[in-house]
């Protein structure tokens, strides 16, 4: 369940107010090959997997959207265990979250992997249940892979569920509390930019979270990922470039980024797929508190935005000296 970089993915107008797909976004070779296998079957003595597979799709076909279907037993496994230590990723603490609110979590950057946004909030490696006691953390991604027959089901094991508005607002309208939906604000776009020692971050304009809070009256948590843009190189694609707007053009009509990356190898360290062995610290900020306001005013948008904004900014300059950032390096937000 190694969830790659660039598909975990919201829909147009969640998370911006322009017209453009945000979220992770790059090919997922899991969903081709589980779309494969369907069809394959369909035609071989075991077609019945495939039929029998069509009428569970027909019947269950909502619930990625009320929730998903998360295993624990899953979640669970000693092999989040083996990513976690690979690179190794970290989470850290700063604020008790009380699980009698909702939450949206900002996650940045979005990085080529993702790797922090996954191990943290959709396995147990990290210890997210014991830090945060009562949530239940819900992870973001393209509501197209919610159509690919069995790779559905294998990423709603781990608590992901679709980024189209209707869905992601879903966990928040419990009253009780508790849910903790977790957005890489960046998305798609910003994985264009996650080069080794950038700190540029995709927020200047994405306001979709932020009104969705509003609406919902869930509590906002700024959340820094710290190594997130180390553990690949990207080949570069400065804008205005050709390769960048090609990139760009093919984001805007897929709706998944294409970054050209690489790292290391599985026997050998010069060049290969395999992330490159650097640690990754994920740091959840305090809480901003946010009143319900089902149709919130330009104005008041732009000041919780704005808020939001010098909230991130803050932890990242609170912590940035513990993981090796020069004291003259600073968020840029685009």
């Amino acid at each position: 369940m190694f969830i790659s970089a660039s598909r975990v993915t919201l829909q147009p107008g969640l998370l911006q107010q322009q017209p453009n797909p945000a979220f992770c976004d790059s090919t997922e070779p899991k969903a081709p090959i589980c779309i494969f296998l369907y069809f394959f079957l369909l035609f071989t003595r075991f077609w019945l997997i495939s039929v029998l597979y069509s009428v569970w799709l027909y019947f269950d076909y909502d619930t990625p959207a009320r929730g998903g279907r998360r295993v624990p037993f899953l979640c669970g496994l000693k092999l989040w265990e083996y990513m976690r230590d690979y690179f190794p990723i970290k989470l850290v603490k700063t604020a008790d979250l009380d699980p009698k609110h909702n939450y949206v979590l900002g996650f940045h950057p979005h990085g080529i992997l993702v790797a922090g946004a996954f191990t943290n909030f959709c396995s147990y490696a990290t210890g997210f249940r014991q830090m945060f006691p009562g949530l239940t953390s819900y992870m973001l991604m393209l509501p197209l892979w919610f159509r690919a027959p069995f790779f559905r089901d294998y990423i709603m094991c781990a608590g992901l569920i679709p980024s189209d508005k209707e869905s992601a607002s879903y966990p928040l309208h419990h009253k009780r509390g508790g849910s903790a939906v977790v957005i890489a604000v960046g998305g798609a776009p910003e994985s264009l930019d996650a080069h080794p020692g950038s700190y540029n971050v995709l927020l200047a304009h994405k306001k979709g979270f932020i009104k969705m809070a509003m609406e919902q009256g869930a509590h906002l948590v700024p959340v820094y990922s710290f190594g997130e843009n180390e553990v690949f190189d990207q080949v570069e694609n400065p804008r205005g470039t050709w390769l960048r707007w090609t990139q760009e053009r093919l984001q805007s009509i897929m709706g998944i980024a294409l970054p050209l990356f690489h790292a290391r190898g599985v026997f050998q360290y010069s060049f290969g797929l395999m992330p490159y062995r650097k640690p990754i610290t994920t740091i959840v900020g305090r809480p901003i508190r946010v009143e319900k306001k089902e149709k919130p005013t330009a104005e008041e948008l732009d000041a919780l935005h704005q808020l939001y904004m010098d909230e991130l900014s803050n932890l990242f300059e609170e912590h940035k000296a513990n993981y090796g950032v020069d004291k003259d390096t600073h968020l840029n937000f685009v």
